[in-house]
């Protein structure tokens, strides 16, 4: 006799039901012979990875691992409001952790809406690993719907990318590309996965470990070279650390007072490279480049060796090339190759790691007696001082219009200089590099190479739930913030009590400072008319709005701002529109050829 339709579905429903239970009880008990589908895979992998947030946004190519992420409570999904904010937020959660950040987006629109986001990590070297689902394998090149190229797409902007098309290949593909995200020089890996693969179903069993037979990354300097840089510092009277974010991807900030106190040197960071460096030490001299202390750039422009330490040589901080440390010889520690006399010829390179290096350096200086030439030392600190008796930070203050550079001032005092700043693209994050003294790594969160606006808001996020009773700050723009101010909804949902510190000028400032200077001041579109009521919009999402016109209400509206723990707080900042970034070198100029107040 047949089963009737409702009898049927009742056997089905409790067939499914147990299959259900059976691969949740496998998270419990991994040797049970039960196959999984890939989706289960990629959770399984996931909390075995160590992996605490998944940022994403769900869409059919995916609907499989979402419905995996269902049925566990291992891997805690964050819902973003675009795909791009996920990048972002996993981008803050890997620049504050160490840790590698971790996204989830559909196929189609879902992957390209996470390029920009994607590019960030690839050129500030942030670890990350960014699953995108993918149109089934037998309709992949149909022009399926929702159907892009992802591999093809984000190849010239990863450090590397898959495809999966073998469910049996799924787990060692994660495992691979994790080791590649984290090791040697960091960086975004995409794995791009079928949908057919996430239904179909295989072993499983963590992979501890993983051999890449062609890639191998360098993490010892070698000895020789070693040596040779312990002889040019030996010999140096006017020595300069020159140091960038690879002090800080590679946790050698320990390493680096260590040496820079043992050689008695200058030393100055690159934006990336802030706070691997105590600002607060004496031997510090301030960012370096376009908009870098006058005392930081006459150093390099008259040092006779730069150790320069997990740093590029990038164009906003040599200025023009020509003219970059005419009379210096130059030690490059890096651990990427293809960065070592790529666009400054260096005397010395040392491929490695930069905290294992730096240790190297040490241990022979000291095995070699180093003794630092305390007569040339005191010379060079006496020019240093000169230059830095210039106090090119100096701004001047005003009792009717409230200046950025003191806003950024008082959120320094109130804070106490230990909150977590990240920060969007433009004036106010120059500001904030110049006037927010960081004196550990890994609390200042801005995007570097790309100059990405629309950063910060999410970022902050990602350093948020990192950190979830720490101080964190969002410097931001009326532009900047506009570009994903739809993450405010996020916020909400997820209970992160962020501080929105806008410093709201009315203009796309840095794109009005250069017309100013280079445009004979003809303001194209860089004046953002018809602005929101920012408060009512914080409002409108749920949380905490607060406007100050008045610097003398300044200090008390951050105070106020901060009181407010647990929620989310929008600060609206009313500005001089006129102030510009200051020193600033000239495009083509030399780094002592500074424009000054």
């Amino acid at each position: 006799m047949p089963k009737s339709p409702d009898s049927r579905a009742f056997f089905l429903g409790a067939t499914n039901g147990a299959l259900s239970m059976i691969r949740q009880l496998h998270y419990k008990k991994r040797d049970c012979d039960v196959k999984l589908t890939g989706a289960e895979i990629l959770t399984h992998f996931l909390h075995d990875e160590g992996v605490e947030f998944l940022f994403g946004y769900p869409g059919g190519a995916v609907l499989h691992i979402y419905d995996a992420l269902h049925r566990q409570d291992k891997v805690k999904h964050i819902l973003v409001r675009h795909e791009q904010a996920a990048t972002h937020a996993a981008d803050g959660y890997a620049r504050s952790t160490g840790k590698p950040g971790v996204v989830l987006v559909t196929s189609g629109p879902g992957a390209t809406n996470a390029v920009t986001g994607i590019a960030t990590a690839y050129m500030d070297s942030i670890p990350m690993v960014v699953i995108t689902g993918q149109v089934p394998t037998s309709l992949i090149g149909n022009d399926a719907f929702q159907e892009v190229d992802s591999v093809g797409i984000t190849r010239p902007c990863v450090k590397h990318n898959f495809l999966v098309k073998d469910v049996k290949d799924l787990t060692s593909t994660l495992k691979k590309a994790f080791y590649v995200a984290t090791t040697g020089r960091p960086g975004p890996v995409v794995v791009d996965i079928p949908k057919d693969v996430t239904a179909e179903t295989a072993d499983y069993i963590y992979p501890k470990t993983i051999e890449m037979r062609s890639y191998n990354p360098v993490v010892k300097g070698h000895s020789g070279q070693i040596k040779k840089a312990t002889k040019m510092i030996a010999s140096s009277k006017r020595p300069m650390f020159y140091t960038g974010g690879g002090v800080i991807l590679d946790d050698a900030s320990k390493a680096l007072i260590e040496i820079a106190h043992m050689v008695g040197a200058p030393v100055t960071n690159t934006s990336m490279g802030l706070g691997g460096y105590p600002a607060s030490d004496k031997q510090f001299v301030g960012m370096l480049g376009m908009h870098g202390t006058y005392e930081a750039n006459m150093a390099i422009s008259n040092c006779d060796l730069i150790i320069a330490i997990g740093a590029r040589f990038d164009d906003r901080v040599t200025g023009n090339i020509e003219k970059f440390a005419p009379y210096a010889k130059i030690i490059h520690v890096d651990i990427d190759p293809s960065s070592i006399s790529k666009n400054v010829k260096v005397d010395v390179p040392i491929v490695g790691g930069v905290n294992s290096v730096l240790k190297a350096l040490l241990k022979q200086l000291k095995e070699d007696g180093y003794k630092p030439n305390k007569a040339a030392l005191k010379d060079w600190w006496k020019q240093i001082e000169e230059w830095r008796s210039k106090d090119c930070l100096a701004y001047k203050t005003d009792t009717k219009i409230i200046k950025p550079q003191f806003a950024l001032d008082t959120l320094y005092k109130v804070t106490k200089g230990d909150a977590f700043v990240t920060s969007d693209v433009g004036q106010h994050q120059m500001w904030a590099a110049q006037y927010y003294r960081f004196d550990k790594p890994r609390r200042w969160i801005n995007s570097g190479g790309l100059g990405t606006m629309g950063f910060g808001l999410p970022a902050a996020m990602g350093v948020q739930l990192a950190h979830p009773k720490a101080q964190v700050a969002c410097v931001t723009g009326e532009g900047s913030i506009q570009m994903n101010i739809q993450e405010l909804s996020s916020c909400l949902q997820h209970n992160l009590p962020i501080k929105i510190i806008c410093l709201n000028n009315g203009f796309l400032g840095m794109v009005r400072q250069w017309q100013e200077f280079f445009y004979d001041s003809r303001f194209s579109h860089s004046y953002m008319e018809s602005l929101p009521d920012f408060v009512k919009l914080a409002e409108a999402y749920g949380h905490v709005g607060i406007q100050v016109t008045k610097p003398g209400d300044v200090e008390a509206a951050i105070k106020e701002t901060f009181k407010l723990k647990d929620r989310l707080v929008f600060l609206d900042i009313l500005t001089d529109p006129t102030e510009n970034v200051y020193p600033m070198v000239p495009a083509g100029a030399g780094l002592d050829e500074m424009i000054l107040i």
